[in-house]
């Protein structure tokens, strides 16, 4: 068997791949289903299942003995459990362990955002460059660093981290009990609580990067605070990392606005008179870190 398995478990949706060889990027299949979070952990575990078993039935390929999953978290080796997900019930739990007695398999993980920035590094819109910082703006704010091809890890397993800096103390609780961090601001769920706040109507961000389209004064009022919050966010960033580009992945990262004002915005907290510093759409698409997990095996 040549083929690689790989598994995104993000906060609203679970995505598969095969591929047919770590180099390609055209995959065999592709399927996802629904995380469905609030119905506990257990429940997760069998959505993976599912997914895994129908990925095996569409494509006709024997389940692999090794899967690479991208978490929106990170496996803590030391204590043997997940932490740091803002899918707060993976939290504390062995999911290597759970699945691969589940799976019958061997089960390798990953945070989600090194697997999106290592695929784009790799076979993306970042291919060639030395170092790459892939962000990931969806249900939650992440971020992984590539060096040289190769993911950075960090000591503790938190590089890359950029979502839970404050930006703002005054700004909203944050699961992970940091106040006014940069998840708080300018995350999905944070962009459509603020337009419904400030508008009375609860509206899903795709609804409200339209209705900013047809001159609804609160969503324009959303998307304009999305793209100074983002500027100020990763301006830090490059001014410690100075990467050479930023990769931009996920449901809030598709916003045309982010690569105009936002850019705009970044560049008056970058620490330096221009920027040079590439800001790119992800070449593979959305889901890009579900390549990188296929990566992991």
């Amino acid at each position: 068997m040549s083929e690689i398995w790989g598994i995104d478990l993000g906060g609203t949706k679970i995505e598969g791949v095969i591929l047919p060889h770590v180099s390609s990027t055209e995959p065999i299949c592709r399927l996802r289903v629904p995380t469905e979070a609030d119905q506990g952990y257990d429940h997760i575990l069998h959505q993976i299942a599912s997914l895994i078993e129908h990925m095996a039935n569409v494509s006709g390929c024997a389940k692999p003995a090794r899967l690479g999953i991208g978490t929106p978290g990170t496996f803590d080796r030391h204590i043997q459990a997940m932490k740091n997900c803002n899918t707060t019930v993976l939290n504390g739990k062995n999911l290597p362990r759970d699945l691969s007695e589940q799976l019958g398999m061997e089960v390798v993980v990953a945070n989600d955002a090194n697997c999106f920035a290592l695929a784009e590094a790799r076979l993306g819109a970042a291919k060639g460059y030395a170092v790459v910082f892939g962000v990931i703006m969806g249900t939650g704010i992440g971020g992984g660093i590539v060096v040289d091809g190769k993911v950075l890890h960090g000591a503790q397993g938190i590089a890359g981290e950029w979502g839970h800096n404050v930006l703002d103390e005054n700004g909203e609780m944050c699961y992970s009990g940091i106040k006014g961090c940069v998840e708080s601001f300018i995350s999905g769920p944070a962009l459509e609580k603020f337009y419904a706040q400030q508008s009375g109507k609860a509206r899903k961000l795709p609804e409200i990067v339209e209705a900013a389209q047809h001159g609804d004064l609160h969503a324009k009022a959303t998307l304009h605070r999305l793209c100074h919050y983002f500027g100020r966010a990763l301006a830090t960033v490059i001014n410690i990392l100075d990467p050479d580009a930023v990769v931009l992945g996920g449901g809030v990262g598709n916003i045309e606005l982010l690569y105009t004002e936002g850019v705009a915005e970044l560049k008056k907290y970058v620490f330096n008179h221009r920027l040079e510093t590439k800001i790119l759409k992800p070449a593979l698409g959305d889901s890009a870190g579900v390549f990188g997990a296929a990566m992991l095996v």
